[in-house]
């Protein structure tokens, strides 16, 4: 009963990091930076606690469940936090001593942590069951590393063996309700802001809708006006006058027809299109725009490339994301565009830029809710692009790098 009253108290060291993390931390701190640094500190107090109050039997042997916040923070944190955690460990310790205790935790970390930040990469991009089955192969993997190099240089008996398998079915079982607890706790995070997010689309469409009409009835009217004061014989400043005022008020008509997105019901009108035909249509259509700012588009487009969609909305979506690239080279260059199939059953498209590129903070507000790159710009745009994509049930990742260019990667779900 012993044992089990200390393995009992290490899972509270354990789960007061996870409790503090994503009630205190994740809504107050706002750069992913900020957040890995804060989790790494409470996986390493984590760390040294159970270190500090470990399950002592026979001769002087130790065990604690120090792979548990080792291995969530490495799969969570990524290979700079997998580092810090490791190095905590072996320097406390070195505190208790250099033993064979220490020898054995050396060589437990040398042959686990590389195999942990190599499934590091899959774990990140995997979906939630997955994820929880790569947290307790790795766990399994650890603890039995560490019973042969225990056997090995302390030697098997009876009471170690018993000890040590009961540390790794309580480690694999605190692995996998951790694992899926925290990936629980993301989701119902990950739901709330989609909620907010919501909330804050059907106020903005309820508000369009009200006023979108009593508004253009004046712009319109004022438009018919000032292309009727536009007459042959004004003075070119009037002219000029008259062609911005103009060029004003059909951008005032752009942002409200961006708000009218939000606000019409979504109906679901989709059928079987080809995405390389929809995709050569809209470079055909954008092709005058990229002429005057010096721009070239290249494609590169491969046959079956079927998904369920909208046309329109497709064409909507891929035509903003390629006037922000084309937007994002001022001095010209090159667009590139490609949609192949891929082995996991997506269409894959990426539009590719040599724009001004962006910073990780940036790239982390690209499709919130009034968040612009442009001066002028509103961000409806790209926010409707993210929306559509969603709404077929696809994906967009980005990469950018400053004054380098950016990357647009969208994968649909493919159809035969």
């Amino acid at each position: 009963m012993s044992i089990i009253k200390d393995f009992l108290l290490q899972l509270t060291f354990m789960l007061i990091p996870i409790f503090i993390y994503y009630t205190f931390i994740t809504e107050r701190v706002k750069t992913d930076k900020n957040r890995k640094v804060i989790m790494t500190m409470l996986w390493g107090l984590s760390i040294i606690a159970c270190m500090s109050f470990p399950v002592v039997f026979g001769q002087n042997a130790r065990l604690e469940l120090r792979i548990i916040p080792l291995l969530l923070g490495t799969l969570y944190g990524g290979f700079m936090t997998g580092f810090f955690l490791s190095a905590l460990i072996i320097l406390y310790r070195l505190y208790f001593g250099f033993d064979i205790g220490f020898y054995n935790t050396v060589l437990v970390l040398m042959l686990s942590l590389p195999v942990i930040l190599y499934f590091q990469k899959s774990f990140t991009s995997s979906k939630k069951d997955l994820r929880v089955k790569i947290a307790v192969g790795l766990s399994l993997y650890y603890c039995l590393i560490g019973i042969t190099w225990f056997g090995t240089l302390r030697g098997f008996s009876i009471e170690s063996l018993i000890v040590q398998i009961i540390h790794l079915i309580f480690a694999l079982v605190v692995t996998f309700c951790f694992t899926l607890l925290i990936e629980t706790i993301r989701e119902i995070h990950q739901l709330r802001l989609e909620m907010q997010n919501s909330e804050k689309l059907r106020v903005i469409g309820e508000l369009t809708s009200v006023f979108a009409h009593e508004i253009r009835n004046p712009m319109q009217a004022t438009r018919g006006f000032l292309q009727l004061l536009n007459e042959p014989d004004l003075p070119d400043k009037k002219k000029e006058y008259i062609q911005i005022s103009l060029e004003e008020l059909d951008r005032a008509n752009e942002i409200i027809n961006d708000f009218l997105s939000f606000g019409k019901p979504s109906i679901d009108d989709n059928e079987r299109i080809n995405v390389c035909f929809q995709i050569q249509r809209v470079v055909n259509i954008i092709q005058s725009y990229t002429l005057n700012r010096n721009v070239e588009i290249k494609t590169e487009i491969r046959d079956n490339c079927w998904i369920y969609a909208n046309p329109q909305k497709l064409n909507q979506s891929l035509i903003n994301i390629l006037k922000n690239a084309i937007e994002s080279m001022p001095n010209g260059g090159m667009v590139w565009i490609t949609c192949t199939p891929t082995d996991d059953g997506y269409i894959k498209i990426i539009i590719k830029d040599q724009g001004i590129g962006m910073t990780k903070k940036q790239m982390d507000m690209l499709g919130s809710p009034y968040y612009s790159l442009k001066e002028s710009g509103t961000g409806l745009g790209m926010m409707v692009s993210f929306q559509i994509i969603r709404s077929f049930k696809g994906k967009i990742q980005v990469k950018s790098e400053k004054d380098i260019g950016t990357e647009f990667i969208i994968l649909l779900p493919q159809i035969t």
